[in-house]
């Protein structure tokens, strides 16, 4: 059976409506963030009245409201907007590390959540949002769409998906290069460890799309907490290391570090906008990096 659905706490709620939805091809962007997805014009969804002004399209004008009122008022409409944003979730095997002190609260558990925090900000804004989860085999893709209905599937999806296999191979991740537009914007959710991860953002940010990537880190890894005899795992290739943590802590910590760095030079160097995420921290934080006050490119 699938997992309960997935709840955004309501102080993480309140702090989402203070974000600002802007792409860095917005012109009234400022550094980087996302978009004003709505605009008040003559499109296909009725927003509000606003009185006649010299220039504005006479098949505008409402003539049942001239005919009660004896003013001219025009009827504004809100814009469909040309963004749709995309989530990519890494689901690979990696994602499915918790850490001891929480062992039900995983690194897809966090991008789960996450997912839906970026989903609610676009519901709210009234942009078209889908996802797809990256994983062996084949992609769980949803098209971009707006409304309640799809945060709905988004829950229906989300409950199914378990971290599992490796990431997908070239062949799996095709379907992506047609899907993806030139003016969409893709938020990356993975751990970062695996190459065809970083050579697929790196390759859409090359491609001209706008790309942001979160690092979704447990804390153990942040912290090696560890002391005495332990047995190591990767959970993808199931190669094992047995030492003593404190003898180890240093070396990981250092190798750790050096391979973060690694890391942000080469998404520095693609273009993309990068943050960590650690599982201790509040969920909407890396929304907070990438789209609250005084974001700006990195």
């Amino acid at each position: 059976m699938g997992r309960a659905p997935l709840m955004i706490p309501p102080e993480t709620r309140t702090r989402l409506r203070r974000l600002s939805l802007r792409t860095r091809r917005d012109p009234a962007a400022r550094g980087f963030g996302m978009h004003a997805s709505r605009n008040k014009g003559a499109g296909i969804e009725f927003a509000q009245y606003r009185a006649y002004e010299p220039g504005d399209e006479p098949r505008r004008i409402d003539w049942k409201l001239f005919a009660r009122s004896d003013k001219f008022f025009v009827r504004e409409a809100e814009e469909e907007s040309p963004v749709a944003v995309w989530i990519l979730i890494d689901a690979s095997a990696s994602m499915g590390q918790a850490d001891r002190a929480r062992p039900d609260w995983s690194r897809l558990d966090a991008a789960k959540l996450l997912a839906l925090c970026i989903a609610e900000l676009a519901l709210m804004q009234g942009d078209r949002f889908g996802w797809v989860a990256l994983q062996e085999g084949a992609l769980g893709l949803a098209e971009p769409r707006s409304g309640r209905a799809q945060t709905d599937r988004l829950q229906i999806d989300f409950a199914r998906m378990e971290a599992a296999g490796t990431f997908p191979d070239a062949s799996t991740l095709a379907p992506l290069w047609e899907r993806i537009g030139a003016r969409d914007l893709v938020l990356f959710l993975g751990d970062c460890f695996d190459e065809g991860g970083i050579a697929l953002i790196e390759r859409l940010a090359k491609a001209g799309r706008e790309v942001l990537a979160v690092q979704m880190l447990t804390v153990e890894e942040r912290d090696f907490p560890f002391d005495g005899g332990y047995r190591f795992m990767d959970q993808e290739s199931g190669a094992a290391l047995v030492g003593d943590g404190s003898a180890l802590r240093e070396t990981f910590l250092s190798r750790f570090a050096a391979a973060r760095a690694a890391l942000d030079e080469r998404l520095d160097r693609a273009g993309i906008r990068h943050t960590t995420y650690v599982l201790d921290e509040a969920i909407d934080l890396p929304l907070q990096t990438f789209f609250g006050r005084g974001a700006g490119v990195r």
